[in-house]
């Protein structure tokens, strides 16, 4: 019998409501999951840009991500400050999702934040009978890639040279679900 991430890793939140998780840097604030909001674009923002400090999306492209695909878009919220968010995307026949970015602060990464956003899109995506989910990483991203293979992740087709452009290597990982 196959057992799925979610088993190995249960979500601690209700499939019906936000997700509460405790961590040990946040004895005083829960951490909830939920989707964003237009009021957390500015708090997004600093989050990618806490992230990916090298490639920050621009304030333009969130905001577009949020008014095309803002029932996709999760964020971890203490009450105070975002931690990390992540963004999938559903092909229109339903049959496969992109994990388009996910990101956690610096500050907070290894805490297991990502798995916890990985592992709620995993069970929504199967939720809704996605038959596949798929991602890019940059082929150095040690710990990303970890994380991923962790959650059952693969990468058959080796490093996909240029995918982003001159320069910008990436693996394609892909998970049946």
């Amino acid at each position: 019998m196959t057992v799925f991430p979610e088993e190995r890793f249960p979500s601690r939140g209700d499939p019906g409501g936000p997700a509460l998780f405790r961590d040990q840097a946040f004895v005083d604030r829960p951490l909830t999951m939920r989707g964003v909001t237009e009021a957390d674009l500015p708090e997004l923002v600093r989050v990618d840009r806490e992230a990916f400090p090298e490639e920050p999306y621009p304030y333009f492209v969130l905001r577009q991500l949020f008014d095309l695909h803002g029932d996709s878009l999760l964020v971890l919220d203490d009450g105070e400050r975002l931690h990390g968010y992540v963004l999938f995307v559903t092909t229109s026949d339903g049959y496969r999702s992109w994990i388009a970015s996910l990101g956690v602060t610096r500050d907070q990464r290894g805490r297991g934040l990502g798995r916890r956003l990985m592992l709620e899109v995993l069970r929504r995506l199967r939720a809704e009978r996605v038959r596949e989910a798929r991602l890019t990483v940059e082929p150095t991203n040690a710990a990303a890639i970890t994380l991923y293979r962790s959650l059952g992740f693969s990468c058959d087709e080796g490093v996909r040279p240029d995918y982003f452009g001159p320069g910008e290597d990436r693996l394609i990982m892909t998970l049946g679900l």
